[in-house]
């Protein structure tokens, strides 16, 4: 794909794109984000915040959040409607994330809504296997699949009882 570009997010213009589209599609739509909620996901400076060009053109967006208990864990990831199934922009997208981590951890991590079959069968494709599941955790009635990818254990060595 010589005319995509993945890069970190820069200015209004990229922030409003990725603002919007994350209230307009599922799953964020289902659980009823709202633009603002949204936003500030794209401000918050804890985060590694990615868009995805395609021929000049905004396709989608990747956030990452790089610290805590599950340092690696992909918070956001989305393509645009019109340019799903296209490209290969999603497999793409996933690629430079896992790249990304792994260059610093062993493992990439997840989420993805329990009525997201389209999804949990995309991350499954790519080598994702679920680890947990979280019932009623955005909202009533709905889980989210915990996910992981893993390159190994944190550590080799063995526990000595």
């Amino acid at each position: 794909m010589e005319n995509v570009e993945i890069r970190l997010i820069e200015g209004l213009e990229g922030i409003e794109f990725c603002a919007k589209l994350m209230a307009d599609i599922a799953p964020w739509k289902v659980l009823g984000m709202g633009i603002e909620e949204c936003r500030k996901h794209f401000e918050d400076e804890s985060r590694e915040k990615y868009v995805v060009i395609l021929d000049k053109v905004f396709a989608g967006f990747l956030i990452i959040h790089m610290e805590g208990t599950f340092s690696g864990y992909i918070q956001s990831i989305a393509i645009a409607p019109e340019f799903q199934r296209k490209e290969g922009l999603g497999s793409s997208l996933i690629e430079f994330a896992e790249e990304r981590i792994f260059k610093d951890r062993q493992n990439v991590f997840l989420c993805v809504s329990s009525f997201n079959s389209a999804a949990q069968h995309f991350y499954s494709k790519h080598g994702y296997e679920t680890i947990g599941e979280i019932k009623d955790f955005i909202v009533s009635g709905h889980s989210e699949v915990f996910l992981r990818k893993s390159k190994g254990p944190l550590r080799e060595n063995r526990v000595c009882l």
